[in-house]
């Protein structure tokens, strides 16, 4: 495994907004939660969709 260290984080960071702008950010943030929202409920088998 590798570790991430405080200067490689903030690297990390200062890209992403870079590429995506300030602006983007939140909504971008919200995509991810989303998606391992939706990743966690797969894999545990619970779904939004009521059963019959």
């Amino acid at each position: 495994m590798f570790r991430l260290g405080p200067w490689e984080i903030v690297l990390i960071v200062a890209v992403v907004i870079i590429i995506f702008g300030p602006k983007r950010l939140p909504e971008l943030g919200r995509g991810i939660g989303q998606f391992f929202k939706n990743f966690k409920n797969s894999i545990k088998g619970d779904h939004d969709d009521p059963k019959p």
